[in-house]
């Protein structure tokens, strides 16, 4: 299989494995997204072991659902050791194994990397993180005059254009520095 999680294939890096969960082969698993449900959803996985160079699919037999991780069981992983070769891996998805987005919706994936500008065609930096904030995402903007954080509502996010990799937001007072 081929290796890597570039944006130019299509793989989403969706948690990593923390370590083992008793002698069965079951997996701590830190799941990047804040519903942890949404996990549910997934019949296979994918596990990429940087240290080792190896990318392996994985069924998902099982998904217990705790308060801060989640523990998977996984076909083929059997035991403590088996599932301690693969602590630290990550876990990824095929982006063809989401479920579709409403219109408006982006999974962060596509939005991290976008160049920002504003509505007066002023280049403003490109998103590096995304932060969660229960009613609404913040994107974190790094660009020319520092860093910048912009609330994901429609007030501020004017237009998302993914193919051509940009963002147009109209900035209230307050949020800019001038």
């Amino acid at each position: 299989m081929s290796e890597g999680r570039s944006k130019g294939e299509d793989f989403i890096l969706i948690g990593k494995v923390l370590k083992p969960h008793g002698i069965k082969g079951d997996l701590r698993v830190r799941y990047f997204n804040p519903d942890l449900s949404f996990f549910l959803n997934y019949r296979h996985i994918y596990l990429k072991d940087n240290k080792r160079g190896i990318l392996r699919r994985f069924e998902v037999r099982e998904v217990n659902i705790r308060e801060k991780a989640i523990i998977i069981s996984l076909e083929g992983i059997r035991d403590r050791d088996a599932a301690q070769r693969w602590a630290g891996s990550e876990v990824l998805i095929h982006r063809q194994d989401l479920p579709p987005l409403e219109e408006d919706e982006y999974y962060w994936e596509d939005i991290i990397g976008l160049k920002v500008y504003s509505v007066e065609g002023e280049y403003l930096g490109e998103v590096v993180n995304i932060l969660p904030t229960g009613s609404n995402d913040v994107y974190e903007v790094r660009g020319p005059k520092g860093e910048m954080m912009l609330p994901a509502v429609s007030d501020v996010i004017k237009q998302i254009d993914l193919e051509g990799g940009r963002i147009l937001v109209d900035i209230p007072g307050g949020l800019s520095e001038e």
